[in-house]
């Protein structure tokens, strides 16, 4: 059974805060950390480099984490490449395809900086770029990606959850409208992924790019690219690891994965990441969703009730929270929410000021939710953003 409360005696740092900024990063599970410290004092070597016991047994914790990944993300072991963060997993997108003068991306304004920034980065080499709008709420409609597509768009950038807006995208339909006119698809999944059900064979996109230290309550340092066909890209980077065989004056890559994955990588962070997917599974991620969720919009309908504070996004928002006391900056009110209650809260643009600009604010206070929080947390944030909104009359 689901109990939150349960699941917090794995989190010893929640007795000390109310965290309500799992958007930014959630909080590290003990089980994980126990992974991580296994490796180094009990088996620490370097993985696929060695025949002695500690390197045999660090690939085999390295790559079950891949088999745990791989299988939560409903794909295969094959196709599912380690990074450091979902930045690093769209930019070795960018890199990696072949790009030509005349090329044209589509992706959208709700996105974060790291799924726009290496795509407009392209123009150097003259591809073209749209933006599309979304709606009030920060909904994307597929058929106004479906009407920018042109005969020489190649790639569909877009994300799955907003981390302004809380939207969420419907990334399989979108996927499908790539598909349908000869794109290629990749989908940010910076936000969902550990947060709801997620199957990339279902949404059938190219590229995925997934967090570690996120949904998936792993460390900082790690994260996914999901490949659907290894061809598709050049690897980024090349070196130790990536390849199957060397001359004096040539090379031949290694099969993926492992073409994708040069030099050493961070192995007690892929074994804890493993181990955080074994945590998320475990709880069952329909469970997670459900209860993430209901706190989200327990929080959203209560603070948009106080006078004087504005809430962004859908009625049916993902598990973030962003809004404003009309009047006061945003960091000034996660600054007095934190000094006077321990509540621990994003402020400001999020990496995302072009979604910014568009809701007309300098920033927004935002509140996030985990598997950890509980009600009694919702109602503290609301008590005390009311007396804040209050105390401006």
């Amino acid at each position: 059974m689901f109990d939150p409360y349960q699941i917090r005696q794995d989190f010893p740092v929640l007795e000390n805060v109310v965290y309500l900024d799992s958007a930014a990063t959630t909080q590290t599970p003990r089980q994980v950390v126990e992974a991580m410290s296994d490796y180094f004092f009990k088996y620490a070597g370097n993985y696929g480099r060695g025949a002695h016991r500690l390197a045999r047994e660090t690939t085999n914790h390295y790559e079950d984490a891949r088999e745990m990944v791989a299988g939560f993300l409903g794909g295969d072991y094959g196709h599912t490449v380690f990074t450091r963060n979902t930045t690093e997993s769209i930019n070795m997108v960018a890199h990696g395809l072949d790009w030509e003068a005349g090329d044209h991306i589509v992706t959208t304004l709700v996105e974060h900086h790291s799924n726009l920034l290496p795509w407009f980065r392209l123009k150097e080499k003259g591809v073209e770029v749209t933006v599309v709008d979304p709606d009030q709420y920060g909904m994307v409609d597929p058929k106004h990606i479906a009407a920018v597509i042109n005969d020489k768009t190649k790639l569909i950038a877009i994300t799955h959850v907003s981390n302004v807006f809380a939207s969420i995208m419907d990334v399989e339909e979108i996927t499908r409208i790539a598909h349908n006119n000869g794109c290629l698809a990749l989908v940010d999944a910076a936000q969902s992924v550990g947060h709801m059900p997620f199957d990339v064979s279902k949404v059938d996109c190219d590229f995925l790019a997934v967090p570690g230290h996120k949904g998936l309550l792993g460390p900082q340092g790690t994260g996914v690219l999901y490949i659907k066909d290894t061809e598709s890209i050049k690897p980024t980077y090349i070196g130790g690891g990536t390849v199957f065989a060397v001359s004096e004056d040539s090379y031949e890559l290694e099969e993926a994965p492992g073409r994708f994955e040069a030099g050493t990588p961070n192995i007690p962070g892929v074994i804890g990441l493993g181990r955080g997917v074994e945590y998320v599974k475990d709880l069952g991620i329909s469970d997670i969703e459900r209860h993430e969720v209901a706190l989200a919009r327990d929080a959203a309908k209560r603070l948009a009730e106080i006078d004087k504070v504005e809430v962004y996004g859908p009625p049916d928002r993902a598990a973030v929270v962003p809004f404003n006391v009309i009047g006061l900056n945003p960091h000034d009110v996660a600054m007095i929410l934190d000094e006077t209650r321990k509540i621990c809260v994003r402020s400001g643009h999020h990496c995302a000021i072009p979604s910014i600009h568009f809701l007309k604010v300098d920033g927004t206070v935002r509140a996030s939710f985990g598997a950890y929080n509980i009600p009694e947390e919702v109602d503290l944030l609301v008590d005390t953003v009311e007396q804040i909104a209050t105390s401006l009359t």
